[in-house]
């Protein structure tokens, strides 16, 4: 599979400043998260993909092309949906999500058309015709999404796209790149400091940390290995029901009040412990699965004594 981006010993100085320290990675996920602590060297990291930085030292590739010499290609390709506020006030939503598509590439009578797809597929197809300037924060998080997508990149980057957004926008803003996730045939690269949005949206993280990178995973994979991990509550058990268990493959350690933590071993399902529990005549009233992987990642590639860093 051909990685989505590469970074090849890629160093961006600013000034004296180096914000990116030589990050070496090979991303191939459909969805791809940037965390990290505000100043981590997200945001620059995607503008020097998209070629508003030049590199100090190495390089990177967007889908193969490289940046060093393929700039113009690479911003042909991508979408980007900015952190900061990039609009021109007095223009009506809908004519200036056509300008950004007819900056991308689009015939002017295709751009006007994807402009007003876009427009209603965001959910702001009634406001089209209003000028930008009047828009609550929701409505201009949605045209700078809409502007991103409408001339159908084959990589999205999304930066910090839940920025101020209340509960139920922010709700809606994650079902849509959820959406354009699961149901489109493009890659999608989200920069946020919000593990909850990384969390619910991608399936490989990139930590940052200082311009240097902290740490690299493959969510699906941590997921499938959570589900292993298993607290069983439970009432009747005894040492027959945990020998019962370990029978099965399971690793068990007994804990107070009928608790047993165990490890599901492969080709072993949850419903084969209730069926146990039930020979054994136990009752389990709750199982609960080991959590929030990503956090401990995070916490963990933020400790200052990390070899890494």
């Amino acid at each position: 599979m051909q990685p989505v981006i590469e970074l090849d010993n890629l160093e961006v100085r600013l000034g004296e400043r180096t914000v990116l320290n030589k990050l070496t990675a090979s991303l191939t996920g459909r969805s791809i998260g940037l965390l990290g602590p505000n100043g981590a060297g997200k945001s620059t990291l995607i503008n020097t993909l998209l070629g508003f930085h030049a590199p100090a030292a190495g390089t990177a590739r967007v889908i193969g092309l490289d940046i060093r010499t393929r700039a113009r290609q690479v911003r042909g390709l991508t979408g980007y949906m900015p952190e900061n506020d990039s609009f021109i006030a007095s223009m009506s939503g809908v004519r200036f999500v056509r300008l950004m598509a007819e900056l991308s590439g689009l015939p002017q009578e295709q751009a006007l058309e994807r402009a007003h797809e876009a427009f209603f597929y965001v959910g702001l197809g009634e406001v089209r015709y209003r000028q930008i300037g009047t828009y609550s924060l929701g409505m201009k998080q949605m045209t700078k999404l809409a502007q991103a997508i409408v001339h159908g990149p084959k990589v999205l980057f999304l930066d910090e796209p839940t920025n101020g957004l209340d509960p139920p926008a922010r709700k809606r803003m994650i079902q849509l790149i959820q959406e354009i996730r699961d149901h489109g045939d493009l890659h999608l690269i989200l920069s946020s400091h919000l593990l909850r949005d990384v969390e619910e949206c991608c399936d490989q993280v990139l930590i940052l940390k200082d311009g240097q990178i902290a740490a690299f995973c493959n969510l699906e994979e941590e997921r499938r290995a959570n589900r292993k991990f298993l607290e069983l509550e439970t009432r009747g058990a005894n040492g027959t029901f945990t020998a019962a268990l370990a029978k099965l493959g399971c690793q068990t350690a007994p804990g107070a009040g009928g608790r047993i933590k165990l490890v599901l071993p492969d080709g072993v399902e949850i419903r084969q412990l209730y069926e146990l529990a039930a020979q054994q005549q136990v009752q389990i009233r709750r199982i609960h699965c080991k959590r929030d992987s990503l956090e401990d990642i995070f916490f963990k590639a933020m400790e200052p004594a990390n070899g890494r860093l």
